[in-house]
């Protein structure tokens, strides 16, 4: 109970900052995380993970709503939630984690670097201009028009004030800090807004029931447009990778049931389905939510839960209070979350480690930024399978002349990308005029169809000539039985009285019959 209440106060301001900063309705984010919570939070798969309407989904959601509008949204959310689930049926949930790390982090980043500077317009009280690379050259115009007026003075001042309290919140003495600092925030801000001479933008709440958006026929028809197709395939792309990513990092904050990844996938599938049908946002797991829920000492699936009926009485009963809450609050959260998102401090940390992958994160989090999600995403994941593919492919290639013969010597995985090397070395001891050549490849541990050819073509070539003799030591073949051998006989014994005893040598043979047969307990099953 206490944990659910804990979690109910982390995802109340997110739930509707999320809304607004996706142009939708706030009462739209409210009924994600409900349904988050009453549907995915009792389904099988994760045991703490809390799920709800995600920050890093929201700069997509608003450019989806922008190009195919509000009523769109269901049915394209609908649709993702449809593909979740056909993944988890098909077993598909562990694929996301196959995923390189570089291209994750690089994707968080291009999400939390455009949220905050699209965030930072709400935090004056004014309207973010368009594309990220337009909202970061419009800053200067924003300071210097919020500088003019008084009351965008104050908005100002209270989102950076939210995004200072969420970052030394922490650093607050006990009891106090185990209030969420969101709430804090959002406190602190309604009590300035209600004070005489204060005009500054508070949410626009409406009724929760008469939010909701039923997709009718003609929205289910826009799923021929090819353009609503990719925006389906984005949504299920990253709201699964983002849920099964934070699915992963859960796991590491508790010592209890493992998740089940596909069932997660399914569960999450459910709760997107059951929002586009309501016409809500998409909704993924969410780290501050979860780790707020293990935090407080959730140990089952029943605070999750809690949580969205918690969400949905708030409300219910009492839609007054959000009216009061200033947007400036809520942006300041989203730009903290922006921050956590971006982790600049991963970027110098991805050098020291690894500077192949830093360029892929770079890579991933630029192309995002200036273009699109989902572009950025394939860009890095195209990166980083080059960048795999030139580490497999790590060929040595030796020529030398001895004698009357002009020798090559390969070691390493002989791929198409080494080609162009195997090629010139190829070339280099054809012209060096020997009646001899040595093509000693048996240190080569993989070679592919495009360097085997090659290697035969020039081997026939040469041979065809009749003035070179040609040897070729072929890579040696991983399944070949081991050759024959002879167990050593065991010394003769010394019959002289100095002879002394000692251990002799003897050669055993491992026996392929297996002493007892594993079977895996019900558990490990």
């Amino acid at each position: 109970m206490t944990a659910s209440f804990v979690v109910f106060l982390v995802a109340l301001p997110l739930c509707i900052g999320v809304a607004v900063a996706s142009s939708a309705p706030p009462e739209l984010g409210i009924i994600s995380g409900v349904v988050g919570g009453l549907v995915v939070g009792m389904a099988r798969g994760s045991t703490l993970q809390v799920s709800g309407p995600a920050a890093g989904l929201a700069a997509l959601v608003a450019e989806a709503v922008l190009e195919h509008g509000l009523a769109t949204l269901g049915v394209i959310v609908l649709a993702s939630g449809v593909l979740q689930i056909g993944l988890g049926l098909i077993r598909l949930g562990r694929m996301f984690q196959a995923i390189s790390i570089a291209v994750v982090q690089g994707m968080l980043a291009g999400i939390g670097l455009p949220l905050m500077f699209s965030q930072a317009y709400p935090m004056a009280d004014a309207k973010a201009i368009g594309v990220p690379v337009e909202n970061m050259l419009g800053i200067p115009g924003l300071i210097a028009s919020t500088l003019a007026d008084p009351q965008k003075m104050i908005a100002a001042a209270l989102g950076i004030g939210t995004v200072v309290l969420s970052f030394l919140w922490k650093k607050m003495p006990a009891p106090v800090n185990k209030a969420p600092a969101a709430l804090v925030a959002v406190a602190g801000g309604m009590a300035v807004a209600s004070l005489p001479g204060v005009d500054i933008n508070t949410l626009q709440v409406g009724n929760l029931l008469a939010s909701v958006q039923v997709p009718g026929p003609s929205q289910f028809a826009m799923l021929a447009n090819g353009a609503v197709l990719s925006t389906v395939l984005t949504f299920t792309i990253i709201a699964s990778a983002e849920s099964l990513f934070t699915a992963a990092a859960v796991d590491r904050m508790h010592t209890g049931a493992r998740t089940r990844y596909n069932s997660e996938l399914i569960a999450q599938g459910a709760g997107n389905t059951i929002c586009g049908l309501l016409g809500a946002l998409p909704m993924t797991a969410v780290v501050a939510r979860s780790s707020a829920n293990v935090q407080a000492g959730a140990k089952t699936r029943i605070s999750r839960t809690l949580h969205g009926l918690w969400l949905l009485a708030f409300a219910v009963l009492l839609p007054g209070v959000l009216a009061l809450i200033p947007i400036s609050v809520l942006a300041g959260v989203l730009v903290h979350s922006g921050w956590k998102l971006f982790a600049p401090a991963e970027f110098p940390k991805m050098w020291r480690q690894d500077r192949g992958e830093f360029a892929v994160m770079t890579l991933t989090t630029v192309v995002i930024v200036a273009t699109a999600l989902l572009e950025g995403v394939l860009v890095g994941l195209a990166a980083g399978i080059v960048l795999a593919a030139l580490r497999m492919s790590q060929t040595s290639v030796r020529t030398e002349v001895a004698g009357d013969t002009a020798k090559l010597v390969m070691a390493g995985n002989a791929t198409f990308l080494r080609l162009p090397k195997l090629i010139d070395a190829l070339e280099e001891v054809a012209s060096a005029g020997m009646p001899r050549i040595r093509l000693d490849l048996t240190a080569v541990t993989h070679w592919d169809h495009a360097c085997r050819s090659q290697v035969d073509e020039f081997v026939a070539q040469q041979r065809g000539t009749g003035e070179v003799r040609v040897e070729l030591l072929r890579p040696n073949t991983p399944n070949a039985p081991a050759p024959p051998f002879t167990p050593a006989a065991e010394p003769e014994p010394r019959t002289d009285q100095e002879a002394t005893p000692g251990p002799t040598a003897q050669w055993f043979y491992l026996d392929p019959t297996p002493v007892e047969e594993y079977r895996p307990s019900a558990r490990m099953r």
